[in-house]
């Protein structure tokens, strides 16, 4: 079985192929046009109170901005051989260890790396 992301990634791939891009869907390549496209998603929050909510027309933009941006992120990642799920859960086991809740709650500031 499958899971979402994995078809994601398969369909990205083949949809590459049929266009022959996989030629131009280099890891510099895809992590630009990532960026490029977190850039666009950022925009779109540029001048936001923090308070502010977003109406149709802009949720609709961010909506179509975070389908760029995750479509780019799995792409690399096939490209890469990396597991996005695996990395991300991984990632916040390490987070896990370093930020204990009863020290850090309510807190923004950063935990010293782990040794």
């Amino acid at each position: 079985m499958t899971s979402p992301l994995e078809e994601l990634a398969v369909r990205l791939r083949g949809f590459a192929r049929a266009r022959d891009w996989e030629q131009f869907h280099t890891p510099k390549n895809l992590v630009m046009a990532l960026a490029g496209e977190v850039g666009e998603l950022v925009a779109e929050f540029q001048w936001l109170a923090d308070s502010e909510r977003l109406d149709g027309e802009a949720m609709t933009r961010v909506r179509a901005e975070l389908g760029d941006v995750t479509g780019y992120l799995v792409r690399l990642a096939d490209v890469l051989g990396v597991d996005l799920v695996e990395a991300a859960n991984a990632k916040l086991d390490e987070s896990e260890r370093r930020y204990d809740p009863e020290l850090y709650r309510g807190s923004a500031r950063k935990a010293p790396p782990l040794r």
